[in-house]
């Protein structure tokens, strides 16, 4: 075995653990092992429902927030296409669209008239 201490170190914990144990069929040892994506696609679906959200949502809806908001946060792009697993940062650059737009929001004329200091009436 390459790594005989492995299940005792913390790097070598699952995040998101299963909750049953199963036979690795390499050697027949029994080990717990992740849990299943579509254990976490349906726990995110259930989320969604139950929150009542108007927008479907999904957990590749949760890998575009995390990018678009590493990105607003000042995350070079190759950082962030290293997280997501992308080959090519074109892939990656697709959230620069979306970030264009979020950095600069429009501001009310409202929020301008609240923002102002009070002119003193004479």
């Amino acid at each position: 075995m390459k790594y005989p201490q492995a299940g005792r170190e913390w790097a070598w914990q699952w995040v998101f653990p299963s909750k049953s144990l199963s036979v690795d069929p390499r050697g027949g040892a029994i080990r717990r092992h992740h849990v299943s994506d579509v254990t976490i696609q349906k726990a995110v679906s259930d989320a969604v429902r139950r929150a009542g959200l108007s927008k479907p949502a999904s957990v590749h809806t949760l890998r575009h927030s995390f990018a678009t908001s590493l990105l607003l946060n000042g995350v070079d792009i190759r950082q962030i296409q290293d997280y997501l697993g992308h080959a090519n940062v074109e892939t990656t650059m697709i959230y620069t669209h979306v970030v264009k737009d979020l950095r600069n929001p429009a501001t009310s004329p409202l929020d301008l008239l609240r923002a102002a200091p009070a002119r003193a009436v004479p």
